[in-house]
């Protein structure tokens, strides 16, 4: 069967369509690009949040991981806290520029930036998850990757004396929410904290024991 062979004339649109085309495709591909201001856009639009977390944190200095687990919760724009319940009961609450440590009945309040290693984790965890973007770039080189529905954001320290302490915060999310955060020291310690959000549903759930005990009979 002989070739198909086009006019010259369809043969330059040919050509045209076809160089238009693949012109065009980089082109798309960058516009279809998820980047920081369309992750801190969407996280943005979460005000409020409760979770549970289970971290495992692998120290250089012990034989086995420590693990623990317990409840998040934060709120717009700068309120952050995190409470362990296993394996012993502790509370730690940022709140603008200043943190709570509570272990038992005893607590300590002091600068968050008086303690560098928690305020760069505290800053990258509260500023990703009020979707603060100044914060973000201030505080680290962000780089982000995937896509709206599964999203990866890895910050670095621009401070060398906090690149000192803290090499990467690796937050892994889907759409508005953060499910994973990895934290590598500096010192070869490393923690790994999955995340469950706590669904209004759930809270009606375990709230609703109470509300019974609670009611005359």
């Amino acid at each position: 069967m002989p070739p198909i062979t086009l006019p010259r004339p369809d043969r330059r649109a040919a050509l045209a369509l076809l160089l238009s085309s693949a012109l065009a495709m980089p082109m798309a591909f960058a516009q279809a690009a998820f980047d920081l201001p369309q992750l801190m856009q969407t996280l943005a639009q979460v005000k409020a949040g409760e979770a549970t977390f289970t971290e495992t944190r692998t120290v250089q200095m012990l034989e086995r991981s420590l693990q623990s687990s317990g409840k998040l919760s934060f709120e717009a724009p700068d309120t952050f806290v995190r409470e362990t319940l296993k394996p012993r009961r502790e509370k730690i609450a940022v709140v603008g520029n200043n943190v709570t440590m509570s272990i038992g009945t005893r607590s300590r309040t002091v600068p968050l930036d008086s303690v560098p290693e928690a305020a760069v984790i505290m800053e990258a965890i509260r500023g990703t998850r009020t979707g603060n973007r100044d914060a973000i770039e201030r505080n680290f080189a962000p780089t982000v990757s995937g896509s709206p529905q599964r999203w990866t954001l890895e910050l670095k320290p621009r401070e060398p004396r906090l690149r000192e302490l803290v090499i990467a915060v690796r937050l892994v999310g889907e759409k508005g929410l953060v499910r994973e955060v990895t934290v590598a020291m500096a010192d070869g310690d490393k923690s790994v904290m999955t995340i469950e959000p706590i669904t209004s549903t759930a809270r009606s759930a375990n709230a609703s024991p109470n509300a019974s005990a609670s009611a005359p009979n």
